[in-house]
């Protein structure tokens, strides 16, 4: 399977969503991507979703967030740790923007609200395909409003505060070039090409800058770094 951000194959999906009907309305729409003949299994838990994947385990898991035994952004926390190979994207009809930063930093890549149509939510999938990270267009626009606000003046005291905080995240002028790349959508493999790289190097940089950042998927790196003033 290749990596997100080169693009990822729809089959095999584990569908984790506890109301039959949602199930299998995604399911539905997985196999109108991928066809009749796609890997898909569905959990209505955290519990049976883990017991489904094995070690190898690879393809996507669509969460749902409110599950019956725990929040569906432990299981992505789960996930990125013991399953990396899966990649995680959530479809909830929770859209609030703490919630939503919570399961970026998890690992998840994308995050998706069931209240859109089924062609909405089609045309989400298939950027996933294509290495795409899609949010919401709503839920993005408040995010971006919070990092607008975040970047109102403070005072003097919060000032120093804040600018200790950025030095401890600081990156050096290749990461925030790279980062730059990120947030505009190029992959790691067109990162390589622009700037004459190789993708090794690239994907060395990204992990660096995942670290210095306290984040685990591209999107969220994005979004950290509008938050710390570190990306305009």
């Amino acid at each position: 399977m290749e990596s997100a951000e080169n693009g990822i194959d729809l089959s095999p999906t584990l569908i984790v969503e506890d109301h039959p009907a949602m199930r299998q309305r995604l399911l539905q729409l997985v196999v109108g991507l991928t066809g009749s003949d796609a890997q898909i299994t569905t959990a209505n838990s955290i519990a049976s979703a883990k017991a489904l994947l094995d070690e190898d385990a690879s393809g996507v898991a669509l969460i749902d967030i409110g599950l019956p035994d725990g929040n569906g952004i432990e299981l992505i926390a789960w996930l990125h740790i013991h399953r990396p190979q899966v990649t995680s994207v959530v479809i909830s009809a929770w859209g609030h923007e703490d919630t939503v930063l919570a399961a970026l930093r998890a690992g998840a890549i994308g995050y998706l609200l069931k209240e859109r149509d089924d062609v909405e939510l089609s045309l989400a999938l298939q950027s996933i395909r294509r290495g795409g990270a899609p949010i919401d267009p709503n839920i993005a626009r408040g995010i971006l409003a919070l990092l607008q606000l975040s970047a109102e003046p403070v005072t003097t005291g919060a000032r120093v505060a804040e600018v200790a905080e950025r030095s401890e995240h600081a990156l050096s002028e290749r990461e925030s070039e790279i980062l730059r790349l990120v947030a505009r959508g190029y992959s790691n493999r067109e990162i390589a090409e622009l700037i004459t790289l190789s993708r090794f190097t690239i994907e060395g940089y990204t992990k660096s800058i995942y670290r210095k950042l306290a984040v685990r998927s591209r999107t969220a790196a994005v979004f950290e770094a509008k938050a710390l003033g570190l990306l305009y």
